[in-house]
């Protein structure tokens, strides 16, 4: 009997540590949800994009059950240290102001900030000619940040909500130009609205290091997920997902 008591006793502590290792697997990924082809919400209400496709494959090799919740892009860090979910995994540049509010995982690609304006206009990246000409920049990014330090004094910065608002009024004729991700603007220009237009110069911020960010201090999921994305690297799964988006390999 005593024996009997201790096998029940035994499977009773299995079942409740694997039901708090299922409940620890349950995660959240944060994203935006307007900023194709990385994050976007697709004609019948899903999320999806590079970004997700990246986090659900690390979730994968992590054994975890995630979930995708999105949020404006002016509250997304906000959002997370509210433990609206666990990790954000949309195309956040890892900067030393933001390091000061979370943390980071390992860079999973690395993009760069290039102008974008009509094919018929002079557009020249000197201040000379970028006197009074007015550049849309999507507000709180890094393409905002450079505009104001590099040309705050010689033009008109309009920042947006969103990219794909700034490209409506570029492609209106409301701006003379946009600053975004390359990649970003590359995906627009390949649309039937981006026909017009082109890049223009060449990228003037050219090694910004994307990466997953985490609350502070959570330093076990930062491991887990920088483990997996090695693991991605290795097995060709970066590559395939890669490749499903570019014809050139971002990471």
């Amino acid at each position: 009997m005593k024996k009997y008591k201790k096998i029940l006793l035994v499977a009773a502590a299995s079942l409740s540590f694997a039901t708090v290792s299922s409940a620890a697997d349950k995660l959240k990924i944060g994203t935006e949800g307007a900023y194709p082809p990385f994050n976007l919400i697709d004609s019948s209400g899903a999320v999806v994009g590079f970004d997700i496709d990246i986090a659900q494959a690390l979730c994968d090799k992590m054994e975890a059950e995630c979930t995708v919740v999105t949020s404006d892009w002016d509250g997304i860090i906000p959002a997370l240290n509210a433990k609206k979910f666990d990790f954000l995994a949309a195309s956040m540049s890892i900067t030393d102001e933001r390091l000061q509010a979370v943390d980071f995982t390992d860079p999973y690609y690395t993009n760069g900030l290039q102008f974008i304006a009509p094919k018929s206009s002079d557009f020249q990246l000197d201040k000379k000619s970028m006197k009074g000409k007015v550049i849309g920049a999507q507000r709180a990014t890094i393409a905002g940040h450079w505009l104001e330090d590099n040309f705050g004094n010689d033009i008109s910065i309009k920042f947006y909500d969103t990219n794909e608002n700034a490209y409506l009024d570029l492609e209106s004729g409301r701006l003379d130009g946009v600053l975004a991700d390359k990649f970003v603007n590359w995906e627009w220009l390949n649309s039937d609205a981006g026909a017009n237009f082109e890049f223009k110069g060449e990228p003037v911020f050219d090694n910004d290091k994307i990466g997953i960010a985490l609350r502070k201090g959570d330093d076990q999921l930062r491991e887990r997920l920088n483990t997996a994305l090695k693991e991605i690297v290795e097995d060709g799964t970066y590559k395939t997902i890669n490749d499903k988006y570019f014809p050139f390999n971002v990471y």
